[in-house]
């Protein structure tokens, strides 16, 4: 697994109209893999006022082409994430940040297929409650007043240009301090992301510091 890091340029109109569509990150990413298209994992950060890309990928992909569409020249950074996964224990603690889409499945909303619709949990109540059942079907769980939701924005956007609805997604950040209670399982979850929406920059968990 690689993590790649690309510094998003604010002062280009493209970046700023992926910002506010993921759909146009996501076709990028996906641009730059030739041949069959492997699992990938993305979502936008920001850190000391400044935007990131952040994509995680099973092979070492040449993200350079959208580096030159949304950053500043063709530069990224990449680095294996394996040496991450291998420290992965039970009982170590590490500082987390996962941006998701939490969501229930209502009872009362059926779709059209006659099925609960499915619906964004809006306060932080909810949200939270989302993220500690995740947390143990993911390997991990999450202490009360160790973590909390840094981050909740809507985006509205049109898959393309022929579709005439938009679509509707909630991505909420989560920011604290983690336990692993199941190291497979949980390295798990690093790879393969949490939650609903992954295409549109959600699911991504990434972890730092750890120890026990």
């Amino acid at each position: 697994m690689y993590l790649s890091r690309i510094k998003l340029n604010t002062s280009l109109r493209k970046t700023m109209q992926a910002l506010a569509a993921p759909n146009l990150f996501h076709g990028a990413i996906e641009s730059a893999e030739n041949g069959e298209r492997t699992r990938k994992l993305w979502r936008t950060d920001t850190l000391f006022g400044e935007q990131y890309l952040l994509i995680l990928s099973e092979n070492k992909i040449d993200f350079s082409s959208v580096a030159v569409q949304f950053g500043y020249g063709c530069e990224y950074e990449c680095k294996s994430y394996d040496g991450l996964l291998e420290r992965i224990t039970n009982g170590s603690k590490w500082q987390f940040r996962l941006t998701a889409n939490p969501t229930m499945q209502s009872k009362h909303l059926p779709d059209k297929n006659g099925r609960g619709k499915i619906i964004a949990h809006i306060t932080t109540e909810y949200q939270e409650e989302w993220l500690c059942r995740k947390a143990e079907k993911n390997g991990f769980s999450v202490a009360e007043g160790e973590y909390l939701v840094t981050a909740s924005r809507w985006y509205m956007f049109k898959k393309n240009k022929e579709q005439k609805s938009k679509v509707k997604l909630l991505s909420v950040t989560f920011e604290g301090i983690l336990t692993v209670t199941d190291a497979d399982a949980f390295r798990k979850a690093l790879v393969n992301g949490i939650g609903r929406e992954k295409a549109y920059g959600m699911g991504l968990l990434t972890v730092a510091g750890g120890r026990k």
